[in-house]
Order: C-alpha cells, then sequence, then structure tokens
C-alpha cells in the first residue's frame, strides 16, 4: 500500500510538468521509431549542432550512442564531436554554469531524461511553437510554453514565427502561428523531419534499451501463449480423472 502511494505521488508531481503552460493547445501525436537507426543519427546531428551548446545529455556517453545507433567511430568524431571529449565521455554542454546564469539567469537543463517528463508529443509541439514576440528578452516566445526563457535556436531552419491574432475577447492569446516566406533554409516538410528526428533522439536517449525491450517483449508474449496452451491442456488431463 506504502509503495502504491509513493507511485501515485510521483505521478501527480509530475503531471503538472508535463501540462504547463499547453492548457489550450491540441497536440497531434507523433510516432516514434527507435528502430529507425537513420533517423535516430539525424536526431543525433541535429541535437549536437543546435542543442548542445546550452544543454548535455549528461547520463549518456558518446560512445554508447554510436553502438546503439551504428555510427562508426571516425563518423563520431567527425559529426558529434567538436570538443576535447573524448568518445568514453559523457556527452555535457561546454557552457560553463556561471556564463548561463549570467546569459539566462538559469542554467539550462540536462536533456538525458527530458522526454520521460514532458512526453514526445509535448517536445514535436514545443520545438515548432516559437514565434516573434519583441516583448520577450529573446524575441521570442512558445505557444506550448508561454514566457519561454530561451531563444529559438532552430529559428534559423524553420524562419520566423508570427502569431496570428484569435478572436476580439481572446486578445493577446496565441492559438495558430505562420512562418514568414523567406525566412527560413528548410521547407516545412523538411522542418517537420527535422524535429520529428530530434525528438525520436531524446526519446532514444530516456530510454535507450526501450526498442530492445519492446521487441524482447514480444517473444515473452508469444513464449507465455504457448505455456498457457499447454497449462491448460495438463490442467484438463490431471482433472479427467478426478472427474
Amino acid at each position: 500500500m506504502m509503495l502504491f502511494r509513493l507511485m501515485a505521488l510521483l505521478v501527480l508531481t509530475c503531471m503538472p510538468l508535463a501540462l504547463k503552460g499547453a492548457e489550450n493547445v491540441p497536440f497531434e501525436k507523433v510516432r516514434v521509431d527507435l528502430s529507425d537507426k537513420a533517423a535516430l543519427q539525424e536526431g543525433a546531428r541535429t541535437f549536437v549542432n543546435f542543442c548542445m551548446g546550452c544543454h548535455g545529455t549528461q547520463y549518456q556517453r558518446y560512445e554508447h550512442v554510436a553502438r546503439d545507433l551504428s555510427i562508426p567511430e571516425d563518423v563520431l568524431q567527425k559529426t558529434l564531436i567538436f570538443t576535447e571529449a573524448k568518445p568514453g565521455d559523457h556527452m555535457t554542454s561546454s557552457m560553463r554554469a556561471e556564463d548561463a546564469m549570467g546569459w539566462f539567469g538559469a542554467v539550462p537543463p540536462d536533456l538525458t531524461l527530458v522526454a520521460r517528463v514532458r512526453g514526445e508529443d509535448w517536445l514535436y509541439h514545443y520545438l515548432k511553437g516559437f514565434y516573434e514576440d519583441p516583448s520577450r528578452p529573446w524575441g521570442v516566445n512558445n505557444l506550448v510554453y508561454p514566457n519561454v526563457a530561451m531563444p529559438n535556436v532552430l529559428g534559423a531552419l524553420q524562419g520566423r514565427q508570427a502569431c496570428l491574432p484569435v478572436e476580439e475577447n481572446s486578445a493577446g492569446s496565441c492559438r495558430e502561428l505562420v512562418v514568414i516566406s523567406g525566412t527560413g533554409s528548410q521547407t516545412a516538410e523538411q522542418f517537420d523531419q527535422t524535429v520529428r528526428h530530434l525528438v525520436a533522439f531524446l526519446a532514444y536517449s530516456a530510454d535507450p534499451n526501450k526498442e530492445k525491450a519492446e521487441r524482447i517483449g514480444v517473444y515473452v508474449l508469444a513464449y507465455l501463449a504457448i505455456l498457457f496452451v499447454f497449462a491448460y491442456l495438463l490442467k484438463r488431463e490431471y482433472w479427467k480423472d478426478v472427474q
């Protein structure tokens, strides 16, 4: 009973984190395929190039990522390691905590487990939800996380987004965004794929063994189903003499 209460408390504690700022935003269901190594590799490259200047995934190592995603060591060195880090090092940000406090007022969080805490759907819409807001320190706000305290690091790819006004009785709110034509280096389809690959990589980081566990789980369920059939037949054989 005590264990159940602790689990319930943990769920209730995490729910506000996942729902913060997203009460009125409809979420599209995002399908993540952890068996797609090419997509995970692209997501890893996007993370290293656009996110890792501030954020890290300190609970995983470069060499483990390379092994899981089938990345050769020479490719790992050329495409994912841009510092003096070694393949066996943890994937930590190069930003110093004191610099982060001076620039952002807080140290950017580690993202190893963010897909577990927030969810893949939340991450997808958050990364696509930045829009121009001159009143904010970095000139942008976010549809999913209002008053977010970070810049739009993928803005050069996506382009600048503007918030379309809604009904007069909702003045000041924002529910729909439009990309300003010619401001991004990727098309809408290309950027959507970039974000999906990045979310897939973060989902992998949060649970590197999930794909393997799901694959093994199919065989376990099949084994249990066969075992049940034999157990039932054995039970019938035993009870036949009793009856």
